[in-house]
């Protein structure tokens, strides 16, 4: 079998779909494999913030029609990009093994950032969560590539800068990284690490064989973060967070974040919560409700589930 992957045309874009690649011509030696790399509206406006532009959507949807109208086969994706709704043509058919999903510093470690330090990002879920941590602490906008990102890390005027652990490992820099957050103390955005493989929904041939790269305990805890993100209905623009794992009895858990209004100090407020169960959709969409309940209620304490 021959297939296309459509892909984003930025370095680490590129390194995860020959990264599949790679996964599917070991699952069957007869695949031949063409990437297809793509500039899209969200790789060449690096000027403003995504919110602005159309949220993480922007990255995926023209990837996405590269696939529907048949450029491609099949599309790869930082699954953390794709919007909460898969388009009706297309289908994750995968999901490999997963990543890192942790945040990362890059410039100072968490404990060393010095007081009124300034920490550039461009996400409001990470912002909400260093500021409930650090009050002191100021924030810049960061968009572009891992390079331009770096240059901030170096430049005059920023302490630190925050990435995924995962981007900086898959292209080599990982001696970049000064500080891994753990999932429990900044809780990653959702599907963070993580790659989702999208093909047209009617190609059997083809979801046969991207069956055989499929991961699942990533597939399911992944499913579960995007339910919880489908049930907010919202995207990488709101404060919010979910890291979900497999527990010791076979179930998941999931942990999330949701950011309410600032406290009367002006103070960032982090509402979490913790559900636990055997299907992943439901799980997710209840962690959900119970933080939309917390936001509703005011109450900035932790909430636990069953």
């Amino acid at each position: 079998m021959r297939v296309r992957i459509a892909t984003r045309a930025s370095p680490l874009a590129r390194w995860q779909a020959e990264h599949v690649a790679a996964l599917l011509r070991t699952a069957d030696a007869d695949c031949e494999v063409e990437v297809v790399a793509l500039s899209t509206k969200g790789d060449r406006r690096t000027d403003v913030p995504l919110s602005e532009i159309g949220g993480k959507g922007v990255f995926a949807t023209e990837v996405q029609a590269a696939v529907i109208d048949g450029r491609a086969d099949m599309a790869v994706h930082s699954a953390k990009d794709l919007p909460a709704a898969t388009p009706d043509a297309l289908v994750i058919g995968a999901v490999p093994e997963r990543g890192d999903a942790r945040d990362a510093l890059v410039g100072h470690r968490l404990v060393d950032l010095p007081t009124d330090g300034t920490v550039a990002t461009g996400s409001a879920r990470r912002r909400v969560q260093l500021a409930h941590l650090r009050p002191d602490l100021r924030f810049v906008e960061l968009r572009g590539n891992m390079a331009t990102r770096l240059a901030v890390a170096d430049a005059d005027g920023v302490d630190a800068v925050v990435v995924a652990a995962v981007a900086l490992q898959r292209l080599g820099l990982a001696d970049r990284i000064d500080d891994v957050l753990p999932a429990t103390l900044m809780v990653p955005q959702v599907a963070q690490g993580a790659l989702a493989v999208e093909c047209r929904s009617d190609d059997e041939p083809l979801r046969s064989l991207l069956r055989l790269i499929e991961h699942g305990p990533s597939r399911t805890v992944v499913d579960a973060e995007r339910a919880f993100l489908a049930e907010l209905g919202g995207d990488c623009t709101l404060p919010a967070g979910a890291h979900g794992e497999i527990v010791d009895d076979g179930l998941l858990r999931i942990r999330g974040i949701l950011g309410g209004t600032a406290d009367r100090h002006g103070r960032a407020v982090v509402h979490h919560a913790v559900e636990i169960g055997a299907d992943p959709t439901a799980v997710g969409a209840a962690l959900a409700r119970r933080l939309l309940s917390s936001v509703s209620a005011g109450d900035p304490g932790a909430a636990g589930g069953t």
